[in-house]
């Protein structure tokens, strides 16, 4: 499986697309292992999260899962649909399906998520 090259990613399968915002999301590969997304629980905007922090839960018909922060920072904006539509996130988990979007704090902390090949590299252990 390849994965968009213009994100980075954690070891808990979560998406980061840099920008003044970064925003955040599950991988394909998350989305492959829950099966049927049924509920996507997100913080409120304005919320802290620390690096490696629960930001939420996602749950599925097989599971539910927590979701964990990437970078720490403040929560500036959440994803409104998946509240109504939760199976965005197995329609399209790279695009509509974003999660919420993140300040950093610490642009260190992208510096220290995985490479495209290196979560490649990670899921093909899987």
């Amino acid at each position: 499986m390849s994965y968009p090259t213009d994100l980075r990613y954690t070891n808990d399968h979560e998406w980061l697309r840099v920008g003044a915002t970064c925003v955040v999301g599950i991988t394909q590969f998350a989305v492959d292992q829950l099966g049927d997304i049924t509920l996507v629980d997100l913080p409120a905007e304005g919320h802290l999260v620390t690096k490696g922090q629960r930001f939420g839960t996602i749950e599925s018909v097989k599971s539910v899962s927590d979701l964990y922060a990437p970078v720490s920072g403040k929560i500036a904006k959440v994803n409104a649909l998946l509240r109504d539509q939760p199976e965005l996130v197995n329609q399209d988990c790279y695009g509509q399906a974003w999660m919420i979007e993140i300040e950093p704090s610490d642009q260190a902390e992208v510096d220290e998520l995985l490479s495209p090949d290196a979560y490649a590299a990670l899921t093909a252990e899987a």
